[in-house]
This record gives C-alpha cells, sequence and structure tokens, in this order.
C-alpha cells in the first residue's frame, strides 16, 4: 500500500527578489521557490500559520509533499531548506526541489507491529519495548509505502527484533547500512527481579 502523499497548498509569487520576499510576509505569507527537474525556478508563497503548524509537527524536511498552486499541475516536492528569523525563529523562506516519480528519496516510514497475541514472550508478562516507531528508508517517490510491518508471532522474552529481520517492501532499504534494533521483549520487571537474585545466589 503506497503512502498517501499529503498536500501542500501554495500560490504562485510574482516577482523575486528582497522586496517581493517582504511584501509576501507583510500579507502573512512565507515566501519559497520551487526548483528542479530541469525546470524554471517558481516563486511561491504560503499561508503562515498552516506552515508554521507542519513545521512545528515535525518531520517536514523528510515528508514528500503534494505541492498544490493554483492554474498549475500538483507536483511532487520535498523541502530542502527553511530559513528562520534569528531570534524568533519562525520561517522567513522556504525551499523546495521538484521530484520525478523515479527518484530516490530518504523518508521516516512508520513501524506497525503485528500479531501481539501469538508472541509467547508477551503472553508471559513480557513488554514489547519499541526502541524506532519510524525508520529512515531509502524509498522511490512513486510508491512510497505507508508502513512496514513487524510479525511479533513465536517471540519470545530476550528476542531483539533488528532491521535485518523485517522484510521491506521491493526497492526500500535503510538508510543506515548498520542492523539496528527496532524493538525488544523484555521480561516482566518480578520477572526479572527474580532472575537477579538467582543468579546472585548462584554466585
Amino acid at each position: 500500500m503506497a503512502k498517501e502523499i499529503p498536500n501542500l497548498v501554495a500560490e504562485a509569487r510574482t516577482g523575486t527578489g528582497k522586496g517581493a520576499a517582504r511584501q509576501a510576509r507583510r500579507e502573512g505569507k512565507v515566501p519559497g521557490i520551487v526548483y528542479g527537474d530541469g525546470k524554471d525556478p517558481q516563486p511561491i508563497a504560503l499561508d503562515f500559520n498552516p506552515l508554521l503548524t507542519k513545521l512545528r509537527a515535525g518531520r517536514f524536511m523528510s515528508t514528500l509533499w503534494n505541492l498544490q498552486v493554483e492554474g498549475q499541475d500538483d507536483v511532487r516536492v520535498i523541502c530542502r531548506g527553511v530559513q528562520r528569523d534569528v531570534v524568533k525563529d519562525l520561517p522567513t523562506h522556504i525551499d523546495f526541489m521538484r521530484l520525478h516519480r523515479n527518484t530516490r528519496v530518504n523518508l521516516f516510514i512508520h513501524v506497525n507491529f503485528e500479531n501481539h497475541d501469538a508472541a509467547p514472550g508477551i503472553k508471559r508478562g513480557g513488554t514489547l519495548t519499541v526502541v524506532r516507531s519510524e525508520v529512515e528508508l531509502v524509498v522511490t517517490a512513486s510508491d512510497i509505502p505507508d508502513h512496514i510491518t513487524v510479525d511479533l508471532t513465536g517471540k519470545q522474552i530476550g528476542d531483539v527484533i533488528h532491521i535485518n529481520d523485517i522484510e521491506l517492501p521491493k526497492g526500500v532499504k535503510p538508510t543506515i547500512d548498520r542492523n539496528f534494533v527496532i524493538a525488544n521483549i523484555t521480561a516482566p520487571s518480578g520477572l526479572a527481579a527474580s532472575t537477579d537474585e538467582e543468579e546472585a545466589a548462584a554466585e
């Protein structure tokens, strides 16, 4: 299942340079530019408040956006830079890069955990400890997975789940070469304490 690409609404901005940018800010807009894909740069402006909400939600620069500008075809873009006011830390300018459908990009993808009931370790009172609820992956712009899935079937207390244990969609790979930990199943505190006592007594 491909991930639904969120929309980002902007308007075409006439004029370039500092004067035009200041005018956009006076109107409650954040000026920006869209470049790449062998086309001319396109000056745009975005409403300040909706943009600020998206920026504060996190992952803005690792999200693929469907940019909508009235009178133009939608275009897929990724943010490549946000300039901020040095005092107020508010956005003053934003840069986007156009993407081909076949462009490879780094995005954070959500991790789903399934079949908790089929994990003996959880049935015995173990706790699923999630180390990474999202994983940064290299994906194709035209086919972004909505999530990746961890099957907990057969997992015991003490089991550790690494990225290499997960079957990733075709053409998708982690941005990190290391076989990092996604989650583990830890013993319940009472069981852990009794195990420690038994080990101490044995020594």
